[in-house]
């Protein structure tokens, strides 16, 4: 089947109501109309996901923030002039057109722009906004590679879309904001640094006694075997264990599996391998 029917497909289930998986740059989603309550809720069933972790609502042109919000703040319209699309959510006041299962009754929706061709396109032709957390069940490695998705996703969903691997390969950065200050509420794809280029220094983030955006537990992206910092002790049976190093791999030790986050210790090439190679 071509990518154009798999779209089409794809914009009728989430006109239906029905879930999608699709990718992003970052990892792929699973996505439904963030305008219909009970498909928004399938997500959190299909996830296991407790219903206090809010989602991240999609959109394909920056024009659709000003229907999905009551206010947005004049150094958020400059980063999504510099950084949308891309690993970037702001986490602005909400409209009464989402539903508060979508923000976890918060009065605030976190809203992306994806930049991945197929998730665009979907969002255009769908012209809808579309909630979507990482594709992997609640505390589960994000999936980066369609590979990646687990069956317990795949057979809940009317239609999954293979769009290659992702490009950022890593969960997108969120900002809060507050006034004339803005926060970072979950590190991502995009380094602070470029963010401080535009807005300048950010401010520290409030407490706060639930989380205000994705990616904020104490416990999220666990791998299912253990994983430990090495010490540069060898492990009981290394011939049972992987190594997963930064620019190299220690010699006189063979490991089960052996690779290499960037060879050249570049750190954005090792955060795009992170969750591949886990």
């Amino acid at each position: 089947m071509s990518k154009d029917s798999e779209i089409a497909l794809a914009t009728a289930a989430l006109r239906e109501g029905k879930l999608v998986v699709f990718p992003t740059e970052t990892v792929y989603g699973l996505g439904a109309s963030a305008l219909n309550a009970q498909a928004a809720t399938a997500i959190f069933e299909v996830k296991e996901r407790p219903h206090f972790n809010p989602l991240i609502v999609h959109v394909g042109h920056p024009e659709m923030v000003s229907a999905l919000t009551r206010e947005v703040p004049e150094k958020a319209k400059r980063l999504m002039e510099h950084f949308w699309p891309g690993p970037l959510t702001l986490v602005l006041p909400k409209s009464p057109l989402i539903p508060d299962i979508v923000t976890a009754g918060l009065e605030t929706v976190a809203i992306r722009m994806p930049d991945h061709p197929v998730a665009l396109e979907l969002l255009r032709n769908s012209d809808l906004p579309i909630a979507a957390p990482s594709a992997n069940p609640f505390q589960g490695l994000s999936p980066t590679q369609f590979s990646h998705l687990s069956p317990q996703i795949l057979s809940k969903v009317a239609v999954a879309i293979d769009g290659g691997g992702c490009r950022v390969g890593l969960e997108s950065t969120i900002l809060g904001f507050s006034g004339d200050d803005v926060y970072c509420l979950r590190l991502g794809g995009l380094a602070l640094e470029s963010i401080e280029a535009i807005i300048g220094p950010l401010a520290a983030r409030p407490s706060a006694k639930t989380p205000q955006a994705p990616g904020m537990l104490p416990k999220h992206y666990s791998p299912q075997t253990a994983l430990r910092l090495w010490n540069g002790e060898p492990p009981e049976n290394p011939h049972r264990a992987a190594f997963l190093g930064f620019q190299k791999i220690p010699s006189g030790i063979s490991f089960g599996k052996s690779l290499i986050l960037s060879k050249t210790g570049d750190l954005k090439e090792a955060a795009q391998n992170l969750f591949s190679f886990l």
